[in-house]
């Protein structure tokens, strides 16, 4: 199966509009600040800059310059929560840029891609980990006890899924790309993916009936392209591909929880 994530996701973003446009208060705002993006960045923002305006938030993307320190950034995040109901920062930082402080600074109340989460509140699923639950209860994915994968530690993947799936019951390993023990993959039931690494994965490294996340992107030619490749749709019982598969899910959910944290 194949998941047909901009369908689910239009589905989400159809709903968030009327209870837009149902509301009585102002246009809901939300920021996006980046600094020096990437192709994958800058696809990302224009993909969420269109969705947003579709269902009636006004996205303004903010772009500081390669050489903004870990500083402008802090000021920058102060200055546009004083005329915005949200923020996001887009990773990836460039490495002189302590993330970790950023990600910190930007109050919890417009934090809608819930970087707290597991840690200091659960009210919000991160739009990542919100997208792999939404297409668990639509294909009716059970989790606990199951033998589950993730690759990355990221802030934006791995770890708020690891968070996920230990909540949900499930026995978890999680891997860096560099420490991967191949033959885990094997016997995986569930696997996640999230290390930015083009078609990482193969038909051959995974076992007949897998539940495939792929939450990976990179520029591969030109093209955005996933950790997994597209062969193991062959094998998998559930499979979401890149494109279309968790990324235009990823979108609407940081969209509805812009509006989940407004009305808070």
């Amino acid at each position: 199966m194949i998941v047909d994530g901009k369908t689910l996701a239009q589905t989400i973003l159809n709903e968030l509009k009327e209870t837009i446009a149902e509301s009585k208060e102002a246009a809901p705002t939300l920021c996006a600040i980046t600094c020096a993006p990437n192709f994958e960045t800058q696809k990302y923002l224009e993909m969420k800059k269109r969705r947003a305006a579709t269902v009636g938030i006004a996205l303004n993307v903010v772009e500081l310059p390669i050489e903004s320190t870990t500083e402008d950034v802090l000021l920058c995040i102060k200055k546009m929560c004083e005329s915005s109901d949200g923020i996001v920062v887009q990773l990836p930082l460039p490495e002189h840029i302590d993330k970790e402080l950023v990600l910190g600074a930007v109050p919890p109340g417009k934090d809608p891609d819930g970087f707290s989460y597991g840690e200091k509140r659960d009210r919000l699923l991160p739009p990542v980990v919100g997208a792999i639950d939404e297409i668990s209860k639509l294909h009716e994915v059970e989790w606990k006890n199951k033998k589950v994968v993730i690759l990355g530690k990221g802030t934006l993947v791995g770890l708020p899924a690891a968070r996920y799936a230990r909540k949900k019951g499930a026995r978890v390993r999680l891997y860096e790309k560099d420490s991967l023990d191949i033959s885990s993959l094997k016997t995986a039931e569930i696997i996640v993916s999230g290390i930015g690494q083009p078609h990482f994965i193969t038909k051959e490294m995974v076992s007949a009936g897998v539940i495939m996340f792929d939450a990976g992107t990179s520029e591969e030619g030109g093209v955005l392209v996933g950790d997994v490749h597209p062969d193991v749709a062959e094998v998998a019982s559930l499979y979401t591909p890149v494109p279309g598969g968790i990324g235009p899910v990823t979108i609407a959910l940081l969209l509805r929880n812009l509006i989940g944290l407004i009305r808070q």
